[in-house]
């Protein structure tokens, strides 16, 4: 019996054979809500008219359309512990038209690892919202980079402070190594670049074989030995939080603290929050620079 000091948890562990119920009951429940949502003439069939009795597709039509067995279809609705393999998932999906998270959703309640996610159309043009989201940011710096860390935008902070410009090396990774306006400014760097290398081996290896990559670090390998030595460490380290400190010629020091956040909709898109840091009226400072006042001063680039 516990003491009356100590706390008693109740025990949320789910045994192994009552979360594969669960997991094969949700499947059953998943594929008939989506069955019915998908009408014959959106599947290129014939509606059939007054003689179907529920709407949507019948089972059998999914199995013809998706090239797998009847019986095993049926299987596989009912929540049977049956086999079932990706490409036949796929081929489900497609037939049931799901989106990419519903696809991903299908895979672990058939039990197999989900695919990587993937941007749905709907989700494609987000481009507009997000530049209000880092321009909301004002006047701290902001921008938001691809999978491959190639800049898609900033704010005018990240201009003033990073160094941001449109002749500038548009890769994140590669500037940070050769860009020399933001390796003067950058009084940190010595103590992040192992720690910005690990992260993007992280991306890579979350990326397996995508030529991308690739090239971009063999891009860097050719133009700085201080990279080529920090890759062959083989570190890695998911994206997170890091502490940056610069030397801004207007201003003097900066601290802020970098966040990377990602979009569940857009996973291809990673957002970069720089938030000042108590030290050195980081604050004040970024509000003067963004200033019109400070904009006027601001004669980019400016290497020191």
């Amino acid at each position: 019996m516990a003491s009356p000091t100590e706390k008693s948890t109740p025990n949320t562990t789910i045994a192994s054979g009552d979360f594969k119920a669960h997991r094969l009951s949700e499947l059953r429940e998943f594929l008939m809500s989506r069955r019915a949502r998908v009408t014959p003439t959106e599947a290129g069939l014939p509606d059939g008219g007054a003689r179907r009795r529920t709407p949507g597709l019948r089972r059998e039509e999914v199995a013809v359309l998706a090239g797998v067995g009847v019986s095993w279809y049926q299987w596989l609705e009912q929540g049977r512990d049956i086999t079932v393999s990706p490409q036949v998932l796929d081929s489900v999906a497609r037939v049931l038209k799901l989106s990419s998270i519903e696809r991903r959703h299908l895979y672990v309640l058939a039990g197999l690892n989900p695919p990587a996610p993937e941007t749905d159309p709907v989700n494609a043009d987000m481009c507009v919202g997000l530049q209000r989201l880092i321009d909301t940011w004002m006047p701290f710096p902001a921008h938001i980079m691809d999978v491959y860390w190639n800049t898609i935008m900033y704010n005018g902070a990240a201009a003033l402070v990073l160094g941001m410009r449109p002749d500038s090396v548009q890769n994140c990774l590669i500037a940070f190594f050769t860009d020399p306006v933001y390796r003067s400014r950058a009084q940190s760097w010595g103590q992040n670049a192992a720690v910005v290398v690990a992260q993007y081996r992280a991306a890579c290896s979350d990326n397996p074989g995508d030529e991308g990559f690739r090239e971009v670090v063999a891009e860097l390998r050719a133009e700085s030995t201080e990279f080529a030595e920090l890759w062959e460490r083989r570190d890695i380290q998911p994206g997170g939080q890091v502490r940056k400190e610069f030397a801004h010629p207007l201003v003097g020091t900066l601290c802020v603290e970098s966040t990377q956040l990602r979009i569940p909709a857009r996973p291809d898109l990673t957002i970069v929050l720089h938030t000042p840091l108590p030290e050195a009226d980081t604050a004040a400072k970024l509000e003067w620079l963004s200033s019109p006042e400070g904009r006027r001063g601001s004669m980019y680039p400016v290497a020191g």
